[in-house]
């Protein structure tokens, strides 16, 4: 039986040291890999462009061979051999890089396993996580809440709040009868922001996970739609249903629609932002280090940018996915696949019998299509019979007359009317009966808008009083409408007179 678990326990032990973030570590050049990805990436620089990142990390090569880095004791080799770009493209290889095209720039981000590399010789390198206060409470609250929300009996929920009430009016009568808080003394507060600190930096591995499942599962979708042979119906609601709940499609995703419910409340990062600006404020904070202080004022933003590393991520597979299955035609995939197939056999059947730089004639004009038997006689060119012709429409001198009856109001007859009217009278003219003296073909509604409109050029003047006329359609039917009283002298309604209304400023 012990054979059999040391067995077993080796092969879980090889296949951890598979993995890239153990791999990292363990490596020869180990110490000089964390050292350059931690100073190359950082919280506020996720993404470094490829140029950049190879004349950043070849200036650190050169700096550290400069100083003596380059042997260590007994004169083992302490850094690698190669230029920036071939370091790059190895870590690319080994799972420590990803090489993305984000807008019109190629960049390098650090995998997950990379992450989780630089936080482990982190956490190894700074202060060790200690047994104390902040860490049990932590673990207690955990399970007390994991308990809470795991037992379904309403009574004891109920008396478990009821208790919690109750300590916490008793604390609001303590504090309403001292007027004192309990302070906690600096060193507790110290251990409880290395505990914050402990908690934050697992954030963006953790962010990163998320991210690389996502591409994953992306990855895989679209290899699965490539070889797909079903139905394209079957295919477009399947991977359109994945594409569209990406963020429910892995273990990963899971966790972080999760956690973004709490996470993703503005009011919770407003919250957050302020009790991070209390802490800072505090005395304890000055036995912490500017790193340390830093780090703790960066929490929010860590946060906020892991957020938005993930959506970008979940935005990205979907629109992926989607365009696939719309541009995806399985019949001419196997065409391309059986033509690229039959060029392989080709080259198969070639290669054997071909010498060392032999000569290859090139294909100089297609062959030709063995067509078989082409029609002799071709269809007529013409038409059997003359197009239909067109249609009748009528009357048009009619058809213009009835759209200029329901059009806009006829200025210049409407003109000619109110100057014959304001001729014809000794004094001002009312409005009202100028148009009621007018003709029914330009006493319609809209004329009447149009008689106010001129007259308001000319110069009007409101009476107080309401004026009523009745206004005849182009279909004849009639309406009476109301507005406010005017009057129109005689003076200023001529063209030529020094009160003209185009004249007086108006």
């Amino acid at each position: 039986m012990s054979d059999t678990r040391v067995e077993a326990a080796y092969a879980g032990a090889l296949a951890a040291f598979r993995n890239p973030m153990l791999d990292l570590l363990h490596g020869r050049f180990a110490p000089f890999v964390v050292a350059v990805l931690s100073v190359t990436f950082t919280s506020e620089r996720a993404a470094v462009p490829v140029v950049d990142a190879h004349a950043e990390i070849g200036d650190m090569l050169d700096r550290l061979r400069a100083t003596g880095h380059a042997e260590g004791e007994g004169g083992e080799a302490m850094l690698p051999v190669g230029t920036a770009r071939d370091l790059c493209r190895q870590w690319v290889r080994a799972g420590w890089l990803l090489r993305q095209i984000e807008g019109e720039d190629e960049v390098y981000r650090l995998s997950a396993h990379a992450v989780g590399a630089l936080e482990i010789a982190g956490r190894a390198s700074g202060s060790r996580a200690r047994v104390s206060e902040s860490r049990v409470r932590t673990l207690l609250e955990a399970v007390e809440r994991l308990a809470q929300d795991a037992d379904p009996d309403v009574l004891t929920r109920v008396a478990r709040l009821t208790e919690e009430i109750a300590e916490r009016r008793a604390e609001i009568a303590r504090l309403d009868r001292t007027g004192v808080v309990d302070t906690v003394d600096d060193d507790t507060l110290l251990e409880q922001a290395e505990n914050i600190l402990h908690l934050t930096r697992e954030l963006p591995a953790d962010f990163a996970r998320v991210v690389e499942s996502i591409r994953a599962m992306q990855r895989d979708v679209v290899t699965d739609l490539r070889q797909d042979v079903r139905p394209a119906g079957e295919v477009l609601r399947e991977y359109l249903q994945r594409g569209k709940d990406v963020m429910a499609s892995t273990p990963e995703g899971k966790a972080f629609a999760g956690a973004l419910r709490m996470i993703g409340d503005p009011r919770r990062l407003e919250d957050l932002a302020t009790n991070l600006r209390t802490v800072l404020r505090h005395r304890f904070t000055k036995a912490m280090g500017p790193p340390e202080r830093a780090e703790l004022a960066a929490v929010g933003r860590r946060i906020e940018t892991g957020v938005a590393e993930v959506l970008a991520a979940q935005q990205t597979a979907s629109h992926v996915i989607t365009t696939q299955v719309r541009t995806h035609d399985p019949a001419r995939d196997r065409q391309v696949d059986d033509l690229l197939r039959d060029v392989m056999v080709g080259f198969q059947a070639w290669m054997p019998t071909s010498r060392p730089a032999e000569a290859i004639e090139p294909l100089r004009r297609l062959p030709l299509a063995d067509l078989g038997h082409l029609r002799q006689s071709v269809s007529e060119l013409r038409p059997p019979e003359p197009p239909a012709p067109l249609a009748d429409w009528g009357d048009v001198e009619s058809a213009v007359e009835d759209t200029k009856a329901w059009g806009g109001p006829g200025y210049r007859a409407i003109e000619a009317h109110l100057d014959a009217y304001v001729a014809a009278a000794d004094g001002p003219v009312d409005l009202a009966e100028v148009f009621a003296a007018a003709p029914e073909e330009i006493r319609r509604p809209v004329d009447l808008l149009g008689l106010l409109e001129i007259a308001h050029r000319r110069g009007m003047a409101e009476t107080g009083e309401i004026s009523t006329i009745e206004a005849v359609r182009a279909d004849g039917i009639r309406r009476r409408f109301a507005f406010g009283g005017v009057r129109l002298s005689t003076m200023i309604g001529t063209e030529d007179g020094d009160g003209a209304a185009e004249g007086d400023g108006r």
